[in-house]
Parts: structure tokens; C-alpha cells; sequence
């Protein structure tokens, strides 16, 4: 299932608090995603539960899943109520089709070394580049313009508020997904370069120099 998103989507990610999570959707954020997998912004079941319950409507929550089982992934989401999950690291084509018949939404971070993008077992979205650094994401930028996928991508690894800019306006992406380049220290956002970034996205989204055909595309 698609996700409902005005406009660009912006995913902020690793948060571990209702603070972050709260300002990031009052700046504009469309999503927050919640690393259950064991990172330093690993955050409980139980406290995801807690702050998707506080989000306001419309406001849309990814959990991220790395080497976890797909009977798990799909317990978690079901019972926080996750707007999408998001499967990192090893997964076959069977794990993928079982946690997208049960769940809203799934997200795939393409692993590194993949030849060429493209869409399977009921994944309606690709997440790159797996590394969260600025020359991978260059590289798979690159790769994702070869690639011409027939499904919507998200930029993520290595993007901060000045990066956002140039990747927005030139790459017809669906969205952007941040992590590191929001933050003070693992697992902290820092209020002014999440309000930069998310400024700097949106601005770059409506001064853009592709078009996007997102209604086009399917699987």
C-alpha cells in the first residue's frame, strides 16, 4: 500500500524520544522512523508504542527492522500500529511477500552490491543507499538514474541539510530519510538542523529541477 504523503516526503529517523518525534511532524516532517534493531538509537517496543500513540493524525510511523524475523516484524507493527515497516539487511523473497501480506506498508533497503533496482515480493518502496555516508550516496544516486526503477525511491544514507538540496532538485526521488545528519549525537536531534533540513527539503521539492510521475509508476 502506498503511503499518504502531500507533496515530498520526509522521513526522520533513529528517534528514540516523544520530543524529537513530536517536532519533527510539527516542522513538517511526514514521518518517524523507530530502529528496533540493535544500533545506537535502538529503541523498545514499548516506547515506540508510547510515542506513536501521541502522534497526531496524519502523521505517519515506519519501524526499521534489521535480521529480524518476518513473524516479528509483522507482530510489532501490528501491535504498535506502524504506518509502514522498513526491512534492512538479509531478507528472501518469501520473508518480504509474508510481512507484505500482513502489513501496511513495506519499505526495503537495497542492500549494497545490488546490481539493478527493482520491485519484489510487495515492496512498494526502495530505500538507498544501505551506508549512512555522502559517497554512497552519490554512487547510488547515480545507480537509481541507470536503474530507471518502476517503483518510488527514498534517498536516506548520507544526507544532511545542505546535501538534501542538490539531491531533491536533481533526482526525481519519491522522498529523503535522515538519520545522522539531524543529530547532536546518536539518537538526539538537534532542533535547528531538523528544522533546516526539513526547510531545506521542502524548498528544494518546490523549486525543483525533474519532474516526478509518482502516480505512473507501479509494481
Amino acid at each position: 500500500m502506498r503511503l499518504t504523503s502531500e507533496g515530498l516526503f520526509i522521513k526522520i529517523s533513529g528517534v528514540t524520544c516523544e520530543e524529537d518525534a513530536l517536532f519533527s511532524i510539527g516542522l513538517g516532517a511526514s514521518a518517524v522512523g523507530f530502529d528496533f534493531a540493535l544500533t545506537p538509537r535502538q529503541i523498545s517496543v514499548s516506547a515506540a508504542h508510547d510515542i506513536v500513540r501521541r502522534l497526531p493524525q496524519g502523521a505517519l510511523s515506519v519501524g526499521v527492522f534489521r535480521s529480524e524475523l518476518p513473524q516479528r516484524i509483522v507482530e510489532i507493527a501490528n501491535t504498535i500500529g506502524l504506518s509502514a515497516v522498513q526491512i534492512d539487511g538479509p531478507a528472501s523473497g518469501d520473508e518480504l511477500s509474508y510481512v507484505a501480506e500482513r502489513v501496511n506498508t513495506v519499505l526495503r533497503m537495497v542492500p549494497d552490491g545490488t546490481k539493478r533496482l527493482s520491485a519484489s515480493a510487495g515492496v512498494d518502496y526502495l530505500v538507498l543507499p544501505e551506508r549512512d555516508v555522502p559517497d554512497a550516496l552519490a554512487d547510488s544516486l547515480e545507480f537509481f538514474m541507470e536503474s530507471d526503477p518502476r517503483i518510488p525511491v527514498i534517498a536516506s544514507g548520507g544526507l544532511n541539510s545542505s546535501s538534501v538540496v542538490e539531491v531533491v532538485q536533481n533526482f526525481p526521488v519519491f522522498g529523503v530519510d535522515v538519520r545522522a545528519g539531524v543529530e547532536r549525537a546518536p539518537g538526539v536531534k538537534d532542533p535547528a538542523m531538523l528544522g533546516e533540513f526539513i526547510a531545506n527539503a521542502r524548498w528544494a521539492y518546490d523549486n525543483s529541477y525533474v519532474e516526478r510521475h509518482f502516480v505512473e509508476w507501479h509494481l
